[in-house]
């Protein structure tokens, strides 16, 4: 190989940010916090939007003007089923279509208006996007989640932020095993992913890095954690997550999901829920989730600083543990063409384990020091 070629510099290359949005479900958050009877601005997709719940008990979500006068919509009075412009009262459906003009004889003919399909699961809220138009397909759905619903589990744990820069960067953390060491503490011992159809999947075993391990107020300690989290499109991922402490097993659902605001902003959620137990009867387990909910929290705090002033790279340069990046991207891309120019390679089922022996073996040697370092200190 030539000098030149050798000692060449590479150039970050960045290419356009696409002017559309991702096709799927994407949840809004939970659904009971629209349904106060009063209409709910949204900014999603480019755009604003209304989100209103009727007396039939069904959540709705509209373009936010009016197509009359260009009324704001989410200023206006949910009345019945329709959400009531505020400027001259027309009455929009959740369909749609303009139901009611009170001061004329008819409605127009074309009296219609942008409407998204919406979906109530979990007590979740979800919202389809599809730049082509197109509903849902039935086979594009979101999986049931254990333990929402049930007794024996509590209650959704929800947080919602802005964050400002484009949502694949939250979806590139599906491949990237180096950063919960560095950036969330953790400790990877197994790492793989899974990419088929529309689902992209992580499986991740782990150990709490012990030069960070501490036990809370009511000295448990959390030793490791075994999770498979996996992407139903290109927004919503559910996570089974078992924490292990010493001494008893939590056993819990995360949710990390997003909406983008625009190509260069979009709003992050998470939720947990976690099981009784034995162990962890209703109230300890409450308790327990409380603060697994901030301790997630405080885990995408580390995320999004790193976003915030990081560049955006389209042509990563990669070493053998960081995992299949480009593939990712492929198989996030399905999302961002038309149904018609879905292309195998973006679908077809992919699967990489990292070999763990180097990092582990690198990861271990640097907690040593840490702790030895931390003990000279305090001798000191």
């Amino acid at each position: 190989m030539a000098a030149a070629e050798t000692d060449a510099i590479r150039a970050i290359e960045v290419e356009t940010i696409p002017n559309r949005f991702a096709r799927g479900w994407h949840c809004l958050g939970l659904a009971q916090s629209f349904k106060d009877g009063k209409p709910h601005t949204i900014q999603a997709f480019g755009q604003k939007l209304v989100v209103f719940c009727g007396e039939d008990g069904k959540v709705n979500v509209l373009d936010a003007y009016c197509r009359h006068m260009g009324g704001d919509l989410s200023q206006g009075t949910v009345k019945g089923n329709d959400i009531a412009c505020p400027f001259h009262d027309w009455r929009w459906s959740g369909n749609g279509r303009c139901a009611k003009i009170p001061y004329s004889r008819r409605v127009p003919l074309r009296a219609r208006t942008s409407s998204w399909p919406t979906m109530e699961q979990d007590h979740l809220l979800f919202v389809w996007n599809d730049p082509e138009g197109n509903p849902p397909p039935a086979d594009v759905t979101i999986p049931r989640i254990e333990g929402a619903t049930s007794d024996d589990w509590t209650d959704w744990r929800w947080t919602e932020q802005i964050v400002n820069t484009n949502c694949r960067e939250v979806v590139d953390n599906v491949v990237d095993m180096a950063h919960f060491f560095y950036i969330h503490n953790s400790f990877p011992t197994y790492f793989k992913n899974i990419f088929d159809g529309t689902t992209a999947t992580q499986i991740m075993k782990g150990k709490t890095r012990p030069d960070v391990a501490r036990p809370d107020a009511e000295g448990n300690t959390m030793i490791g954690n075994t999770s498979v989290a996996t992407y139903h499109g290109p927004s919503f991922m559910v996570d089974e997550l078992t924490y292990h402490y010493q001494g008893f097993d939590l056993h819990s659902v995360l949710i990390n999901c997003h909406y983008p605001i625009d190509e260069n902003s979009f709003v992050l959620h998470s939720g947990i829920i976690a099981k009784h137990s034995d162990q962890l009867p209703k109230e300890a387990a409450e308790v327990l989730a409380g603060k697994l909910s901030g301790f997630i929290l405080r885990g995408f705090d580390q995320d999004i600083q790193i976003w915030k002033n990081k560049a955006r790279i389209d042509n990563p340069l990669l070493c053998e543990e960081d995992g299949p990046v480009y593939q990712l991207r492929r198989w996030y891309e399905q999302f961002y063409v038309n149904t018609a120019e879905v292309a195998p390679e973006m679908t077809e089922r992919f699967e990489f384990e990292i070999d763990t022996t180097r990092p582990v073996e690198s990861w271990a040697r640097e907690c040593e020091e840490n702790l030895a370092r931390a003990a000279a200190e305090g001798q000191s």
